[in-house]
């Protein structure tokens, strides 16, 4: 695997947490755990019990496997799209096709750092599960309806994630199961240690504003061709400070 997929996949996990620490999920968080678990929000944060612990951590994983088969879904679709559009201009230079998904990486930045409004993403579109089936079955396909949402803050970040699954197709898998890996971690660690979400969303704007600076720089290094370039220089660099160390 070279350098540029290896950054690649590195970003793809960064961009799993920022959709999960963006204002659109993360204020959300303790109701979405309260809505799947049927124990009250103010329960799950004081109540230390092994017994409500293991349901929660149960119906997190359980959440989380609805959302993958999504995400997941998506990305293999993606990945195919791409093998096919690549056939399909073969003879065009794949430079073209990387600067028009920097381009929409870039705009995608400038939405998620809120410094450009982008109606049709402001639109929110949510499964309404008035009753939760039952089970941990249920909360699964309470999962898949979340994933199934265009929210404005998830839709951006994933839609850039697959545009560079469908630039690599090779990696666009493991570029999907990097960002679910992303979402997946913190909305684990955050169900154990519910308490500590507060801090955490009131810096969530901040976190945004770095996150879709992220996101454009790089798009402008996709536009530019300079991401192959900057991630060989950062492999010979680890590679020498490791060599280093050995002598």
């Amino acid at each position: 695997m070279g350098a540029a997929a290896d950054i690649t996949i590195w970003l793809a996990f960064g961009a799993g947490v920022l959709s999960f620490l963006s204002p659109c999920t993360l204020p959300l968080f303790p109701a979405y755990l309260s809505y799947i678990t049927g124990i009250s929000v103010k329960e799950l944060e004081h109540n230390k019990a092994i017994k409500i612990r293991s349901k929660l951590m149960l119906h997190s994983v359980f959440f989380l496997i609805g959302v993958s088969s999504v995400f997941i879904g998506l990305g293999i679709g993606i990945s195919f799209l791409g093998q096919w559009i690549q056939g399909l201009l073969a003879g065009t230079t794949g430079i073209f096709i990387q600067r028009i998904a920097g381009i929409f990486i870039i705009v995608m930045g400038l939405f998620v750092a809120g410094w450009i409004t982008i109606k049709p993403f402001m639109k929110e579109k949510r499964w309404n599960i008035r009753k939760k089936p039952a089970g941990y079955i249920g909360t699964t396909f309470v999962g898949m309806g979340f994933a199934a949402g265009w929210t404005p803050c998830i839709g951006p970040i994933f839609a850039s994630i697959l545009v560079v699954a469908a630039t690599n197709p090779t990696q666009g898998t493991i570029y999907t199961l990097s960002y679910v890996l992303g979402f997946a971690v913190p909305f684990l660690v955050l169900s154990f240690f519910l308490g500590s979400t507060r801090w955490i969303v009131r810096h969530s704007q901040k976190i945004m504003k770095v996150g879709g600076a992220i996101m454009i720089a790089m798009g402008v290094l996709l536009f530019t061709g300079q991401m192959t370039r900057i991630s060989n220089f950062l492999l010979r660099l680890v590679q020498d400070t490791w060599l280093m160390n050995l002598g």
